[in-house]
């Protein structure tokens, strides 16, 4: 979440007079994260959050983000809702860009996960594949293996400015996973983005899921390869194998993961490292003027994809291929 795009009193007035939702009391935009504008609405009839589609969001792919927001719920994922305007319709229009209000979510992101967060991560993750298994709308993965490329041509020559050596490296890995890409594993509709400020808790218990808007059609296993990468290191990049395995097991004991996943999550991660090296690569170079938005460091997918490039096997992530609960 952050603020590309400024909204005046009067400009959001206006749009919340086309809801059933009361007068507007007040708001406040949501400096963190990277992709959309957000903002924290409080109107006579409670809070709720405001989106503007900016950046990297087709207007076209809005309509698949809120559908299946609204079939994850009704199959018992805790996720906010769309909220009709009186025309019926979730997605308007607002300070020209594409705007969706959604449902506030209470609890808050853990800062520092531990290993009991990563268990439950895991079962919420597998749960929420489980649940999209009958949703029928379609999206590609814009940000799967043949995006990175282009992403990577826009950023190459300003990459060893952000670190020495920074752009032969992605470079080689580029080139070796655009050959090596597992393209036989289960697919459906895969978060795609679920980080630690992703998921809330209330206490230790997960309270719900957010911010669908990269979800997709894609490779399951790679979801999970997502989530490895961004919440089982540790500040000082080292993986830890007691998150992993808590994490990859109770996922296991909800959906489980075949020997060939299995034996494909090591390259899956280091797509998973290079896909959001690229992404932060291009925001640290081009963050627009006035955002406020703190681009999030490179560097540290960097130093993640290389724990991945060294791990032989499964096993470096804590399971092992047939003896998942070893």
């Amino acid at each position: 979440m952050a603020v590309y795009t400024d909204v005046s009193a009067e400009q959001l007035g206006a749009f919340i007079a086309g809801y059933d939702l009361g007068e507007l009391l007040s708001y406040k935009g949501i400096a963190e994260g990277v992709e959309n504008s957000n903002f924290l609405v409080h109107t006579a009839r409670g809070h709720f959050i405001l989106t503007l589609y900016e950046k990297r969001v087709a207007a076209g792919d809005v309509p698949f983000f809120l559908a299946l927001m609204e079939h994850l719920a009704s199959r018992g994922i805790t996720c906010p809702q769309p909220v009709h305007n009186r025309d019926g319709k979730t997605l308007g229009k607002l300070a020209g860009r594409p705007a969706a209000l959604v449902t506030f979510l209470e609890g808050m992101w853990m800062r520092r996960p531990d290993a009991k967060h990563c268990i439950a991560l895991g079962a919420a993750l597998a749960e929420l594949h489980l649940a999209g298994a009958d949703f029928t709308k379609k999206r590609t993965n814009a940000l799967s293996v043949s995006g990175w490329r282009p992403l990577y041509e826009a950023c190459c020559e300003r990459a060893d400015g952000v670190q020495p050596g920074m752009k032969t490296a992605i470079e080689k890995e580029l080139s070796f996973l655009e050959t090596s890409w597992p393209r036989d594993l289960p697919q459906g509709v895969i978060h795609a983005d679920l980080f630690p400020d992703n998921v809330f808790f209330l206490g230790d218990q997960l309270s719900g899921l957010i911010d669908f808007y990269f979800a997709c059609i894609d490779t399951l296993a790679y979801d999970v390869a997502i989530c490895l990468n961004a919440w089982c290191f540790e500040p000082d990049h080292s993986y830890n194998v007691t998150k992993g395995r808590g994490l990859l097991q109770a996922y296991m004991k909800v959906r489980a993961l075949s020997d060939a996943e299995l034996e494909a999550l090591p390259v899956l991660c280091r797509g998973a490292a290079l896909r959001f090296l690229l992404t932060r690569l291009v925001d640290w170079l081009d963050v627009p003027p006035g955002a406020l938005v703190k681009p999030k460091s490179p560097q540290e997918y960097f130093r993640k994809l290389r724990f991945h490039q060294a791990a032989i096997s499964v096993r470096d992530y804590g399971v092992e291929a047939g003896k998942a609960f070893a």
